[in-house]
């Protein structure tokens, strides 16, 4: 099992009562909730963590991107990104997960962003490719049936960038180039892990695992049911494109808190893990789904899925029961990311260690209790063989 360190960067202060006036932390909430001078001190402190997750042993640190919201104070991850480069240990990576391509202007400032990065970092930037939540859509103004057309064009582009010599031309509906000459060079060859993070969606599946491409699929947002499946899927579109996948093809996004006993880890977590399934997290289903982002049949299982992430109120115990939130003593969690994984197939772990209104107290000691008792314990584990589920 591999661990990564994955922050989201929430607004903690946050006014808990925002909600009796408004839908949504996300596009349509006032930015007169923020206080940069708050918000000054949040981005050093964030920053402080990533780097010490770094230090205790992580493999890697995640990023992410998320436009006009509470949820995420993260709107460019390449600018984190470049901030880390230089100040982590040369042992740790730094996984960009990832960039919504189809509600981007320029892909290949994308290209180049990620290029400088990589010979920064000489080859530790994995680089994480998604089509964005639908309130992206919303905030950026991108026509969402587009979504996919868009994500492959701008994909195609970048993949081509890193790799063809140039100049050369690119021709496509959404982009033109008359010169694509990327200056500089990517650092790895032929080029930088491409991480595919997804809510699930049978297309993205289908996509990441295809034969030329073989890119790692990372569940998202999703309860274990929703996990087990997805895994399954994606082995199954392997093996019908002719050749078995590897569990280091699979990772999963998961929030977790541990304590010194079952009972402390969850009286500290409850109000933060609370916290960020009902405020942070809020939004309409319209404004997540809008119509035409993904197919009808996509559309289904992803209702069906998100219902127990954003649909009411939501208690800890109920996220705990669903898969979406892992809380105990460090013997606790052993077992349970254990079994998740004897279960889903998987060996890459991006561990949520921070989440909602988590303090910085209670997000080092997390960090310090994970990486000292939980990751030596599960270093050397492997799926073996896994039950199987139906497929998504």
């Amino acid at each position: 099992m591999r661990f990564f360190f994955f922050h989201l960067m929430p607004y903690a202060p946050l006014d808990p009562d925002y909600d009796k006036i408004h839908r949504s932390s996300w596009v349509t909430l006032p930015n007169d909730y923020y206080d940069p001078e708050l918000g000054a001190e949040l981005y050093n402190r964030y920053l402080d963590e990533l780097e010490y997750a770094a230090e205790l042993g992580f493999e890697g640190i995640g990023v992410n991107e998320h436009h006009q919201n509470a949820y995420g104070l993260m709107p460019c991850p390449n600018v984190f990104a470049g901030m880390l480069a230089r100040r982590i240990p040369a042992t740790a990576k730094i996984a960009i997960l990832g960039r919504a391509l189809p509600v981007l202007a320029n892909p290949l400032s994308v290209a180049e962003e990620f290029a400088v990065l990589d010979n920064v970092t000489r080859g530790r930037i994995i680089t994480g490719f998604v089509r964005g939540i639908g309130a992206e859509y919303h905030s950026l103004a991108v026509n969402p049936t587009e979504s996919h057309a868009r994500f492959h064009e701008a994909h195609d582009l970048i993949v081509q960038a890193w790799t063809k010599p140039g100049p050369f031309t690119f021709e496509g509906k959404y982009y033109h180039f008359p010169h694509v000459n990327l200056w500089p060079r990517v650092y790895q060859e032929p080029h930088p892990p491409i991480w595919i993070p997804s809510q699930g969606s049978r297309e993205t599946i289908e996509f990441a695992a295809a034969p030329d491409r073989r890119y790692v699929y990372l569940q998202t947002a999703a309860p274990a049911a929703t996990l087990f499946r997805t895994m399954q899927g994606y082995r199954d579109e392997a093996l019908r494109q002719g050749y078995q996948s590897s569990p280091d093809q699979l990772g999963w996004s998961i929030k977790i808190y541990v304590a010194e006993t079952d009972e402390a880890a969850r009286r500290e977590a409850r109000p933060h893990i609370e916290s960020f399934a009902n405020k942070f997290l809020r939004m309409p289903q319209e404004m997540l789904l809008p119509p035409g982002y993904t197919s009808l049949a996509s559309m289904k299982g992803l209702i069906n899925s998100r219902k127990t992430i954003t649909g009411g109120y939501r208690t800890m115990e109920q996220m705990l029961e669903q898969g979406t939130f892992i809380c105990g003593s460090p013997q606790t969690v052993i077992e349970l990311l254990a079994e998740y994984q004897r279960r889903g197939g998987f060996n890459l772990v991006m561990a949520g260690l921070h989440f909602g209104t988590l303090p910085h107290e209670l997000t080092r000691k997390n960090l310090e209790l994970f990486a000292r008792e939980v990751m030596p314990a599960l270093k050397g584990a492997v799926p073996g063989e896994v039950p199987r589920v139906a497929a998504a």
